[in-house]
């Protein structure tokens, strides 16, 4: 069990969640529900574009390094030794059940690691299985790779292409328009304005979609991937594209749309922070590529992202802004990943918040995008609330006069 303190009542429940989740598991192992011919057509039949709920807002739940391997049959990793008899990869599917009961989200977001390859016999049914309560709550999902998906038995490509052929994702292999573009993965999604509202037909709301790669391909360069040039042109091209359309008719905003961007490895910049300029907490040193490949540069000058969500650190569950720019780790989600005993596992919740405008009470643009983080202890209790955004004021400023004039 995922954690020691809970009541008798509580453990059974968790014990007939691991129970349904082994069915669920058992059910995509057999029925191979990510065949790509079916599922890619079934997408496309009852694929409909996300827009932000009738209240104004849109969540998103980011699960980071699940590590799943082979179900039942794969132990924990740094629990308490109490823990272990009872403790299996069921227990991440059962967390991330319990995060969508609770949260009820709009978009699931997987930043990567989602197997653990080293340990798992067969790639696909890791991913069905890893994937399953996603899938089953028919909830639209996203995902991007990290760097241990691709080492079982399938390549990179392979890992790609299979979770993009699984019901009710929105994962793409890459962008139809990028001819050339290095990794798999990398892909945008539009989030449109409140159905009915004079933002209904603009995309408010964007999210960007990278491969950070495994690691180094260059033998001069030692560890970790980075975002490669061929990536950042598209991110480039994708954004300028974006903000031309949401400044232009109808409904012309003076500004871009706010948007974030979801991968795996930290990027350098994350190292800028100490203990007095960031919320969460910093356990680990942050693993990111040996090189610097501007990525965050390029981010801050297209001025649309306004934060970045990465993984693969799991200790470290921060976040700190630099430049206007939000930078935040997830924290460890998988019971098979490295992890802290007593630590418990979690994920980040983002919220986006329409503001209301002065035509009848109509929702326009986002007005804020908040986040928190949920532990997976008995009352899935919910910490380091924090703003990540808000929309500048339009209001008239009034000039400010010095010695008379």
């Amino acid at each position: 069990m995922p954690y020691p303190s809970l009541s008798s009542s509580s453990r059974k429940m968790v014990v007939a969640t691991a129970v349904v989740v082994l069915l669920l598991t058992l059910c995509f192992d057999v029925s191979s529900a990510a065949t790509s011919s079916t599922s890619t057509a079934y997408r496309k039949a009852t694929e409909k574009q996300l827009r932000f709920r009738g209240n104004g807002e849109f969540k998103i739940l980011q699960v980071a390094d699940m590590h799943y391997a082979d179900g039942k049959s794969t132990p924990c990793q740094d629990v308490y030794p109490s823990q272990l008899p009872s403790c299996s990869d069921l227990n991440t599917t059962a967390f991330v059940l319990r995060l969508i009961k609770a949260e009820k989200p709009d978009l699931i977001v997987f930043t990567g690691d989602n197997i653990f390859g080293f340990d798992a016999t067969d790639a696909e049914k890791s991913l069905n299985a890893a994937f399953a309560a996603a899938i089953a709550s028919k909830l639209p999902w996203a995902a991007v790779l990290g760097n241990h998906d691709q080492e079982s038995t399938l390549s990179r490509e392979g890992v790609m292409k299979h979770i993009v052929g699984m019901e009710h994702t929105l994962s793409q292999l890459n962008p139809s328009e990028a001819h050339v573009i290095d990794g798999f993965g990398n892909y945008n999604i539009e989030i449109g304005g409140v159905e009915g509202s004079l933002f209904q037909n603009k995309s408010v709301f964007n999210l960007y979609f990278l491969d950070s790669g495994d690691y180094s391909t260059v033998p001069a360069i030692p560890g970790y991937g980075w975002i490669k040039p061929s990536q950042q042109v598209w991110f480039q091209r994708t954004s300028m594209k974006l903000r031309k359309a949401y400044m232009s008719k109808p409904q012309p905003q003076k500004a871009a749309a706010p948007g974030l961007a979801y991968f795996h490895i930290p990027l350098p910049e994350f190292s800028s922070f100490n203990s007095s300029n960031y919320k969460g907490v910093k356990q680990e040193g942050i693993s990111s590529a040996s090189v610097n490949s501007g990525f965050f540069t390029t981010m801050v000058e297209a001025g649309d992202v306004k934060a970045l969500f990465t993984g693969h650190d799991h200790l470290n569950d921060f976040c700190g802004e630099l430049s206007g720019i939000n930078m935040c780790y997830a924290g460890g989600f998988g019971y098979h990943a490295y992890g802290k005993a007593g630590w418990s596992r979690r994920a980040r919740v983002v919220v986006a918040n329409l503001e209301k405008t002065d035509k009848g009470g109509n929702w326009g643009a986002v007005k804020s995008i908040k986040t928190w983080k949920r532990l997976d202890d008995q009352h899935l209790t919910a910490i380091d609330a924090q703003v990540l955004w808000t929309k500048p004021s339009t209001g008239k400023r009034r000039k400010r006069h010095f010695g008379g004039f």
